[in-house]
């Protein structure tokens, strides 16, 4: 007989798997532990993110005649958050940068074609999975529709950044669904430099997304449900203990991770991310495509 746990589908969004991936302990306070752990707050970097994501969200609700550079900047001053900077001045320099990334950026856009979709909630079953997240965005060109995640962060993309992302192949199936039409296209742009990753999957690269997922699902199952069995006690949410426990905000209840070092203060990474910002000409897009050809098996 097949008990409910077997029937029961694991609930997973793409952040939540790639959590799992990068330290079982972290994962475990951020999504088992209750009372859930306090986090640490909002770091700067995450406050750019959030207000560059918001304000092109809100971008295409516009009229056509509004979406001026003018218009952008009022958006953003609206949306903007200014949780993590050192000072007040330290926000205003970077709603100034984060405005000329976007005004640059919707320059090298076709702004008269609205999208099929902005912040589009995205859902699947898979045989063990019930997988949920959100698209920035979904164009629809030459008859196919194409997904769009926007990226913030303080290193440029990577080539084949767009190929090997779980969360991009896992967007394109669940879209599939709903739209009941094939999406092979997917890309990553990333503002602060107009970078623009770009692959084509096939039917086969998706299915190898898909049990991925999958795959990583079974290893959550096992761990989640060694969790109700033992608690905090079950040895598979052991830290994996880096630099990187500096920047997790749930490091004050992980004493591995404390020895590491104290965290970085609240506006830390954005020396890098100034560096690297704005090395693209404004109103273009470097755009980098990897073709079927090009990725490695």
């Amino acid at each position: 007989m097949v008990n409910s746990d077997q029937l029961r589908l694991l609930s997973v969004s793409p952040s939540r798997l790639g959590q799992w991936l990068d330290c079982p302990r972290a994962y475990r306070l951020t999504y088992l532990d209750r009372p859930r752990p306090t986090k640490a707050p909002q770091r700067a970097i995450i406050s750019i993110g959030n207000s560059a994501h918001a304000t092109l969200a809100r971008f295409w609700d516009l009229d056509e005649a509004e979406r001026t550079p003018p218009r952008v900047l009022d958006v953003l001053q609206e949306v903007w958050q200014d949780t993590g900077f050192a000072n007040p001045a330290q926000s205003a320099y970077w709603r100034t940068r984060v405005g000329s990334w976007l005004v640059d950026y919707l320059r090298g856009q076709d702004r008269d074609t609205q999208p099929v979709a902005v912040e589009r909630t995205v859902g699947m079953p898979t045989s063990a999975l019930a997988i949920t997240g959100r698209v920035d965005r979904v164009d629809e060109r030459d008859g196919e529709l194409v997904v769009v995640d926007y990226k913030t962060g303080g290193r440029p993309l990577e080539q084949g950044s767009a190929r090997t992302s779980l969360a991009m192949g896992l967007y394109a199936l669940a879209l599939s669904r709903m739209f009941r039409r094939p999406v092979w296209q997917v890309e990553l742009h990333h503002l602060p430099t107009g970078q623009i990753d770009a692959y084509r999957h096939t039917p086969e690269s998706l299915e190898r997304k898909r049990a991925e997922a999958e795959s990583i699902g079974l290893d959550l199952r096992q761990a989640e449900d060694t969790y109700r069995a033992e608690s905090t006690d079950s040895p598979l949410f052991e830290p994996r203990v880096s630099a990187l426990c500096q920047w997790c905000p749930v490091q004050a209840h992980c004493g591995p991770g404390l020895a590491v070092g104290p965290p970085h203060p609240g506006w830390a990474g954005l020396e890098a991310l100034d560096a690297i910002a704005g090395t693209a000409n404004p109103g273009t897009t470097n755009v980098r495509t990897t073709n079927q050809e090009d990725a490695a098996p």
